[in-house]
């Protein structure tokens, strides 16, 4: 129908679409800080004629920085075109990025006149500029929505710097060496509608410039020196965040009704359920005190960024059973490699961090649910929840693959990084030492009885194999972590508003050392390094303890929480953090006030410590799963964060968020330390 036929019968229908139409041209804006990743290779290499292995990437000794690769601000523009038939879309896009990824690289090259203890160590430096891309994209609409999928060209300049010390006393040698390369580029992508014009998105890509042809790459002085003779590959993982730009605007699809789905008499919408998310955050922190490092340090002056990508896939296979799998793509790092701070200031960064998309299936369970009858309530399809009507009174069973604080420690203004609080210490109880893999996940057994005014819950579970590590342990019935939960739910006199206390017991016992022990065995003299004290007296050794939690309404937009909680501290951690003791607290208010009810704005403060014993093994030189600068000045970790959480619509927050961190990793000679950060979230 021609618009002209709208205007000569007003009272026609307007077609509306079911999803966006994205046709036409349109402009945008691009960009990360520390959310980018470089890798170069090189070699063979020749000096002087001598073929040598290929260079070594890491530090300033030459050791492998087992996989730490570049990280890169980028930011730039792109423009394109969209051809939409259906949902279906087609497109070409060009885009043109400055860059600042800038990667120290250094040689070792032994045995050439010098001897095995002189090595020879050239350091090579690497910079790029300046990227651009020109690639096709190919997509699906639904909804507000956009997933694509894009291939094509991609190019950039890169300098090489290299310095070459002469051992026999001469000067330093230099050399630059510039390359243009041109390669290709595979990625894929997701936008959302936020305006009828504009529209926000995360944009990843692989990027493969190949490898040079052979070139020089200055000399090595001294006698035993030479003509350095070399290749170079490179590759490059990139996230973005755009902003683009609809001159001719976006055919919007109706608003979907937001009743509930649930109609009277009616338990069910059907037995398939999905949804998913998706979660950018971007976090620096500037330069800070920091006089000395070890190998868990925080470093000032950087930037890092995490992505991930959920789907949350649930069938109800009969009447109170259902199935539920999340396979998730993570890419990125938290500052400092998720290293440095006890109360880790990226919610959303994991240990098992990657510079490239990585996939996992991080949840796979069956809940089954036994009705006690009574009261029953309606419960909306949501992230693994097909709606259902369930009795009040019931006992709910779990087995599979979880997160312990899918159940347990739930708070409802502090406890999701993906759209509050980002600060480990603010959003789980950090002295609770709960069982996981490195992304956060474990197998085993959930139960739960719920009321109406409490809910009791218990889950046995499997634990790594040692501390901070990816491998659960298969002997469960020997080692594995247990973990109670009392909720009360009350509603407070005199406010007349909702609240709940958690009570938490756990006992874990996995493969960990005895802080005590291995303290004493290296002041002993018995182990050179308490490290390897620790690696070599590892066996089955429990640890327990508690948290408390409260969360409390004080008004219908202002609520409050608060956590404590505390372990033995004799025995090492097995998969949190580094923390014995912790309380937190803080305020969470929506934005009524000043007509924007979909915002939120939070204020949260928290203070952690450690035992004795933990304390003297970090003092020699110990290593725990985030922490250990090789010595210790000690005073408790404290940190402050405020965050605004701007909703842009019912799918789409944009998040602002500031932590200070006084003694990061209980340090009074590191810091204190300012991070800033933002956050991009969807979910459909």
């Amino acid at each position: 129908m021609s618009p002209s036929s709208h205007a000569a019968d007003p009272a026609a229908p307007r077609a509306v679409p079911a999803f966006v139409d994205w046709s036409g041209p349109y402009l945008g804006l691009q960009g990360s800080a520390g959310a980018s990743f470089g890798a170069l290779a090189f070699g063979p290499t020749t000096i002087g004629g001598r073929t040598i292995p290929a260079f070594k990437t890491g530090d300033a000794t030459g050791r492998s920085d087992r996989g730490r690769d570049a990280t890169t601000a980028v930011g730039g523009a792109f423009g394109g075109y969209n051809w939409q038939s259906g949902p279906w879309l087609y497109g070409l896009e060009a885009d043109l990025s400055g860059a600042n990824l800038k990667r120290p690289v250094a040689s070792t090259a032994l045995g050439f006149g010098y001897g095995e203890a002189d090595p020879v160590f050239s350091v090579i430096r690497a910079k790029t500029d300046l990227y651009g891309t020109l690639r096709g994209r190919l997509g699906y609409s639904f909804e507000r929505s956009l997933v694509y999928a894009t291939f094509g060209l991609a190019g950039a300049e890169t300098r090489l710097l290299a310095s070459y010390p002469d051992l026999t006393g001469g000067p330093l040698a230099t050399q630059r060496r510039d390359l243009g390369r041109l390669g290709f580029t595979l990625g894929a992508g997701v936008q959302y509608a936020i305006s009828d014009s504009l529209a926000l998105g995360l944009d990843y890509r692989y990027v493969d410039l190949g490898r040079s042809g052979r070139f020089d790459l200055g000399s090595v002085p001294g006698p035993a020196g030479g003509l350095v003779s070399t290749r170079v590959g490179f590759t490059s993982n990139q996230m973005l965040a755009r902003l683009s730009w609809y001159p001719g605007g976006l055919g919007l699809p109706a608003e979907a009704d937001e009743a509930s789905t649930l109609g009277p008499g009616n338990g069910e919408t059907g037995r398939f359920s999905l949804h998913g998310q998706t979660t950018f955050f971007n976090q620096a922190v500037p330069r800070f005190r920091s006089p000395y490092r070890g190998e868990n340090s925080l470093v000032p002056n950087q930037a890092q960024a995490t992505t991930t990508a959920t789907a949350f896939i649930g069938f109800k296979l009969l009447e109170g059973t259902e199935l539920y799998y999340n396979p998730e793509f993570s890419q990125g790092f938290g500052l400092s490699r998720t290293l440095g701070i006890a109360g880790f200031v990226n919610g959303e960064a994991q240990k098992a961090g990657a510079p490239f998309p990585k996939l996992r299936s991080n949840r796979y369970f069956v809940r089954q649910t036994f009705g006690l009858g009574g009261e029953s309530e309606d419960v909306p399809d949501g992230p693994n929840q097909v709606a259902t009507r369930r009795d009040i009174e019931r006992i709910t069973v779990v087995a599979g693959k979880f997160a312990l604080g899918d159940f347990f420690d739930g708070n409802a203004y502090a406890h999701d990084p993906r759209i509050d609080f980002m600060n480990w210490s603010l959003w789980a109880s950090t002295a609770w030492d709960f069982p996981a893999n490195l992304p956060g996940f474990t197998q085993g057994l959930m139960v739960e009885y719920n009321q109406a005014a409490f809910a009791i819950r218990a889950a046995y579970t499997q634990v790594p194999k040692e501390p901070s590590n990816d491998v659960l342990d298969p002997r469960v019935f020997r080692r594995g972590g247990a973990t109670i939960e009392v909720e009360e739910r009350h509603v407070l006199p005199g406010l007349d508003q909702p609240g709940k206390i958690r009570l938490g017991l756990f006992s874990n016992v996995g493969n960990s050392a005895n802080y005590r022990e291995v303290v004493t065995l290296t002041q002993a003299g018995l182990f050179a390094d308490i490290n390897d004290a620790a690696a070599a007296t590892r066996r089955p050794r429990r640890k327990s303890g508690l948290y408390l939690n409260l969360e409390q309404a004080l008004t219908a937009d202002l609520g409050l929480f608060a956590r404590a909680s505390a372990a033995d501290g004799r025995n090492e951690n097995l998969s949190f953090t580094d923390v014995d003791r912790s309380v937190s607290g803080g305020l969470s208010l929506k934005g009524t006030a000043w007509n924007r009810p979909g915002d939120t704005v939070g204020l949260g403060a928290t203070l952690n410590g450690l035992s004795p014993a933990h304390r003297a093994y970090f003092a020699n030189g110990g290593l725990g799963l985030l922490i250990g600068d090789g010595r210790l000045n000690y005073a408790p970790e404290r940190a402050v964060e405020a965050y605004y959480a701007l909703s842009l619509t019912k799918a789409v927050t944009v998040s602002l968020n500031y932590q200070y961190v006084a003694n990061p990793g209980y340090n009074r000679d590191r810091g204190p330390a300012s991070f800033f950060g933002t956050r991009i979230h969807a979910d459909f």
